[in-house]
């Protein structure tokens, strides 16, 4: 499962932003089931930010926000995303230097469409 959660912090509070997430994505980093976090600065809007985390399952995720610290800092940083895309998103297609994994949709199932690959 990805988090996947994009930013755009007010001018001139880049500083206090990036001290925010480097509390929060150090908290979220350190939950069972979190297989990594990446925060990002686009190129060419440097004002924009994005947040990428890995979980082994949906339920990991769910758990990882349950902890005391991580409602205190990581989630009130989550409600600073921009709010007009998705933010949760079910694995597909990895690859990696084992090669492919396809992972089976458990959405597909629930809205009535064919399972990967049929």
């Amino acid at each position: 499962m990805l988090l996947v959660c994009r930013f755009a912090p007010a001018p001139g509070d880049a500083a206090g932003f990036l001290e925010r997430a480097r509390r929060a994505v150090a908290l979220l980093a350190a939950q069972p089931g979190c297989d990594g976090v990446d925060l990002a600065r686009a190129i060419e809007e440097p004002d924009r930010w994005v947040l990428v985390a890995r979980f082994a399952t949906v339920t990991a995720y769910r758990r990882a926000l349950q902890p005391f610290d991580v409602r205190e800092h990581v989630v009130p940083l989550l409600s600073e995303a921009l709010t007009d895309e998705p933010a949760a998103y079910e694995r597909g297609l990895v690859a990696g230097p084992e090669g492919l994994t396809e992972h089976p949709s458990l959405l597909a199932d629930r809205a009535g469409g064919p399972p990967p690959g049929d």
